[in-house]
This record gives structure tokens, C-alpha cells and sequence, in this order.
């Protein structure tokens, strides 16, 4: 009975487009809905493309001259009529009657019909980006890449926390972060306890921020859960305008208990990337050629080339040696104390010829939670993954352990004594990574800036919306 209303309502809907691409019931009546995209003039007749977000493809219409006024680029319509095929195999609807939902006068709106815009000039619209055909294969597989994910860690037996994003802590210790208070000026002095009270201290007791990363949190988690993950936004406060920084992003991080090495993370940052990449590619490819249509020297192939091969590992040490040989290709310093730059990282990945691992690297140049390595206490058990065109798009160790140790390298900030509790009730070792998902979504469909990967982006001296 459950079962027959529940089919009973759904069928008094209009099908989607893409429920219409997938049952193709030709020769049936059918009212579909969505938004003109094209309108075309043939002796006596109208054809009009339309979509409605849920398919990369359009729908051709079949409209009497008649309907013209009706059909304006960007309006929103229902029409109905008799769903029939091409000579070609492609669906159209002859249609029988067309309805204006939402008219779209073209003073002032954005859009012209099969004009193509520059991703800076689409950005400037974002309550309208949704509008754009190659935006909306964007958001389709940034929304499949989710769905894969969440489902292969699932099968992988971890468990999702949802993190907070107000937080006490800085586990990145950088201090790029936001502050949160009150905008009430009179909640802050109902609530002062102290004359002396700061304002950012008066709602919570002390100072809370965005979070920079779920990884302490998370921490606290897997020493009762073992295997456990968050994807949800995080913040930073970067005074940044590259094609690969925002202040609001997306970090895929994972944390797992009872591991015994920076092995153990390697293999399952490269189980994941493979196994997602492969069925993103799977279910994707179609959108993302959409994406790259105007890209003549875009090739899938030769850019997913690497899928089945071994990923390289390279100890900070090599891969400086093999930067230091190079040093008169890169415009940025080349120096040990510095680190890796964006522009050595691509290069490693193209002299590797494959994503590659840069594991064990000098203290000072990682957080302090990160293990030191028994043989050498100034080399700490962490990784970058490198990747190409990108570079680093996840950051990975093994944690401290030793509860001695890790108390020497904290500060004495109360708010993180929590954390040096996990090494004294039942302590066991943990490591896992972050993993930027915008910036592995902006690698995997070949788009310039991370600002396009995104909703709504926002970046220093940008706040839409």
C-alpha cells in the first residue's frame, strides 16, 4: 500500500530531463520542463534546445512558428507534447503546447545564446552561474566525486565525523585564521563576566576561530572508532589571489589507529586516489569533455596516463638533490630550509612521470604533532602527495606518540591539553592526511582556478553573496 502511493506521487511529477535521456519511452506523451538554451528557425517551424540541470544534454523542441514570442533564451518553460526520435537517434518533443514559467528579458541579463564567456567574466554573475552549461558539469561532478568518495571510504569501514567548524584550536600552528565574536554590541555586554573580558573572549570564554582542519578533532575520535574521515569546509586567511587558494575550501581528511608507518598512510592515499580517480573517470568523462570542448589540446587519456602505474616515493632529501641539479629552470629560490615550492613540485611530478610521494621531511618544516623518526629526531614522519599539474594536493604523517616528546613541542596553551590526553588513556599510534577536494576536483577536470571548482568562492577582498 506504502509502496503504491509513494509511486502514485512521484508519477504525478514531471520527469527530468535525464529521466528522460535514461527510460527514452518514445512515442509517449510528455511534459518536460526547463530553461531555453538555443532557438533555431526552419520554414514553418521553431527548434528550441532546453535543459534543466540534471543532464549535460539538451532536449530539442519541436514548436510551431507560432510559439516564437514564447521562446526566449533563458526562460523558464513546460512543454508538452510527443517524445520522439531523430533519424539521427537523438530525442526531441514535438510539441502540442508551451507554457512561460519565468520570462527572461535580456536588458541587463548577462547571457547571450551561443556566446562563450571567460570564467572571470561567468564569476562576476555568481547568483547566475548556475545558468552556464560547463558550470553546471562542474557542479554535476563535483556532486558525483562526493558521492564516490563518502561511498568508497564506507566500503573501506570508515565512519564520517562531522568536525565543528568553530574551534578553539590551530593545529596548522600558521596563524592564518578567522576570529569569531558576536556583530551584537549589546549581547557582548549583556554577557561580559569582567570589565577586563576581550570582546572576542566574551561568548565563548576565550577566543574561537573558523577551522583551519578536522585533523586534532578527528584524532580524538579514531581512539574509539579507529578509522574515521570528515569532508566539509575549512578556512583560512590568506591574503592569496592564485589559481590554487581560496579562503573557503573544501579538505577531505582521514585519520586511522593502530598504523605502524608512513607506509601504511602511502598505501591508502594511493588505494583511494586510484580507486576514485578510475571510477570518477568512469562516470565523469562525458561531462568532463563537455568541460574541455574548446580545449583542442585537451586528451584524457594522456592525462590520466599514470592510472596504472606505481606511484614514486621520494625522501625530502632526494627530491632536493634532483631540485638542486635543476636549479636553473625554476624562477623561485631553490633553498633546504624553505621547503618545496608550487612551481618544484610540478617539476618533480613531471620528472617523476607519475603522482609521487615526498616523505621524511626536516622538523622545522612540518607541525608539531608529526612523529620524529627513531634513527634521526630532526626528520619527522610526514609526507606530501604530488600530483601532476597541481602539485601537493594532500598532506599526510604518522602522529606523535610519545607522550613525553609531544608535551616538549606543544606550547602551553590550555585549549590543546586535551590533546596531549590521547597519549595517556590508552594511547595507541594514529596517522592520516588532508586532502584538498577542490583542488583534486580542479586537477581531475583540467580547470585553471580553483575559484571555478567552487560555488560560491571566496578568496581575500571577495565575499559574494
Amino acid at each position: 500500500m506504502l509502496r503504491h502511493i509513494i509511486s502514485r506521487s512521484f508519477s504525478s511529477n514531471s520527469p527530468t530531463l535525464k529521466e528522460i535521456f535514461r527510460s527514452r519511452q518514445l512515442n509517449q506523451p510528455v511534459k518536460v520542463k526547463g530553461w531555453v538554451k538555443t532557438i533555431r528557425s526552419m520554414k514553418e517551424l521553431l527548434f528550441s534546445d532546453i535543459n534543466d540541470g540534471t543532464t549535460g544534454e539538451n532536449l530539442q523542441l519541436v514548436c510551431d512558428k507560432s510559439d516564437k514570442s514564447k521562446l526566449i533564451f533563458g526562460s523558464s518553460i513546460e512543454a508538452s507534447g510527443m517524445l520522439t526520435e531523430t533519424p539521427k537517434g537523438q530525442l526531441e518533443v514535438k510539441v502540442d503546447n508551451i507554457k512561460v514559467i519565468g520570462d527572461c528579458p535580456t536588458e541587463n541579463y548577462p547571457y547571450v545564446a551561443r556566446t562563450s564567456y571567460s570564467p572571470e567574466y561567468i564569476r562576476e554573475n555568481l547568483h547566475l552561474r548556475s545558468r552556464v552549461s560547463s558550470f553546471n558539469s562542474m557542479i554535476r561532478c563535483r556532486h558525483v566525486l562526493s558521492n564516490i568518495i563518502h561511498n568508497y571510504l564506507f566500503n573501506e569501514g570508515f565512519i564520517q565525523i562531522h568536525t565543528p567548524i568553530l574551534t578553539v584550536n590551530d593545529c596548522e600552528g600558521g596563524g592564518e585564521v578567522f576570529m569569531v565574536k558576536p556583530d551584537s554590541e549589546e549581547l557582548i555586554k549583556v554577557m561580559r563576566k569582567n570589565e577586563t573580558d576581550k570582546n572576542e573572549e566574551v561568548f565563548f570564554d576565550r577566543k574561537a576561530f573558523l577551522t583551519v582542519s578536522g585533523q586534532l578533532h578527528l584524532e580524538s575520535m579514531a581512539h574509539g572508532l579507529t578509522k574515521v574521515y570528515t569532508l566539509g569546509p575549512t578556512f583560512r586567511a590568506e591574503n592569496s589571489k592564485s589559481a590554487i587558494h581560496l579562503s573557503e575550501f573544501y579538505m577531505l581528511e582521514l585519520e586511522e589507529s593502530f598504523i605502524e608507518s608512513l607506509d601504511d598512510v602511502i598505501r591508502t592515499i594511493t588505494k583511494m586516489f586510484k580507486t576514485v580517480t578510475k571510477e570518477f573517470l568512469d562516470k565523469s568523462s562525458d561531462e568532463i569533455m563537455r568541460i574541455n570542448k574548446s580545449n583542442k589540446d585537451f586528451n584524457i587519456e594522456e592525462r590520466f596516463n599514470w592510472m596504472d602505474k606505481e606511484f614514486q616515493v621520494l625522501t625530502y632529501d632526494e627530491a632536493f638533490k634532483i631540485i638542486k641539479n635543476n636549479e636553473n629552470k625554476f624562477k623561485t629560490v631553490v633553498d633546504y630550509k624553505e621547503g618545496i615550492s608550487k612551481e618544484q613540485e610540478i617539476f618533480l611530478t613531471n620528472y617523476c612521470k607519475v603522482p609521487c610521494f615526498v616523505i621524511d621531511w626536516p622538523k622545522e618544516q612540518k607541525s608539531f604533532y608529526m612523529r620524529q623518526k627513531k634513527d634521526n629526531p630532526n626528520i619527522v614522519e610526514a609526507l606530501d602527495f604530488l600530483i601532476p599539474q597541481v602539485g601537493e594536493v594532500a598532506g599526510g604523517s604518522v602522529r606523535e606518540d610519545n607522550y613525553d616528546r609531544l608535551k616538549a613541542k606543544m606550547s602551553t596553551d590550555e585549549s590543546l591539553r586535551w590533546y596531549l590526553d590521547l597519549r595517556k588513556y590508552g594511547s595507541v599510534t594514529t596517522g592520516g592526511f588532508g586532502m584538498g577536494f577542490d583542488r583534486y576536483l580542479q586537477y581531475l577536470l583540467n580547470i585553471h582556478s580553483i575559484k571555478d571548482v567552487i560555488p560560491f568562492p571566496r578568496w581575500a577582498h571577495n565575499c559574494s553573496m
